[in-house]
């Protein structure tokens, strides 16, 4: 089906920029790949400046130093609080990384013309896959065949139990699907209200007289609705790095 300029879906389209194919196989670069490209350039610049020896953080931050500062305690102290163990600290550097990789995402397709790459659930359920089965190898690795305890509630008579396990497990099998889908439905639907309320002040704005001026009543509804998705953008984002340390927390202690 063909997407028009004024369609609010049009904005959520995976387009070739460099066509490219071998055989059946399509390898071109599209407007997805570039926003990637870019964020990941960025990332590891960020890194290198921050672990290049010949620079050093300010003793008095400035702006910049002081958000990073705020950020990295902000998550720490999410890690700390959430997974109950000793060496809670040691995947820190896992729910830091996806918390930035997601907020990055996230406000990246609040630029004008760019691309939300969280709007697709393909990216968000193989984001929450990638997280879920490592969470789940830890737990194996930690806990051996207790890893099945987490299906069967201590105390539970057999006959009970018969009914709960199958709840339990598809309840647990369920878990990245609910992550996936919570983050692409809230970035996607922000998104096409934004576009929809867009597309009315233009149609408005093409036309002359009394309707000509109202349509600087949508285009100030713009403002709240910008700042209100860009909170969903970071709420969501810190969402998605709370459940993690529940899991987290869950494989480690056998919740």
């Amino acid at each position: 089906m063909y997407l028009n300029l004024f369609s609010p879906l049009e904005q959520f389209q995976v387009l070739p920029i460099i066509p490219f194919r071998i055989g059946a196989i399509d390898i071109s670069i599209t407007n997805e790949a570039v926003i990637i490209f870019i964020l990941f350039f960025f990332s590891f610049l960020l890194i290198f400046t921050l672990l290049n020896s010949n620079s050093t953080l300010n003793a008095v931050p400035n702006r910049w130093q002081s958000i990073l500062e705020v950020i990295y305690k902000m998550m720490l102290s999410l890690v700390v609080d959430n997974v109950r163990d000793k060496q809670g600290e040691h995947f820190f550097p896992l729910v830091f990384s996806v918390f930035m990789l997601l907020l990055s995402m996230n406000l990246v397709g609040l630029i004008p013309y760019s691309f939300t790459l969280t709007s697709h659930l393909i990216v968000t359920f193989f984001l929450s896959l990638a997280v879920f089965i490592g969470i789940n190898i830890l737990c194996v690795k930690r806990h051996g065949i207790k890893f099945f305890c987490l299906f069967l509630p201590p105390g539970t008579s057999f006959v009970l139990s018969l009914l709960l396990v199958p709840i339990e497990l598809i309840s647990y099998v369920f878990k990245p699907v609910s992550l996936s889908i919570r983050l692409f439905a809230n970035m996607m639907a922000g998104h096409t209200l934004l576009k929809v309320i867009a597309g009315f002040a233009f149609a408005l704005m093409a036309n002359t007289g009394i309707l000509f001026l109202v349509h600087f009543v949508p285009l100030l509804i713009l403002i709240p609705l910008f700042a209100l998705e860009l909170g969903v953008a970071l709420i969501q984002s810190f969402v998605f790095s709370i459940l993690i340390c529940i899991y987290l927390n869950d494989s480690i202690n056998l919740h």
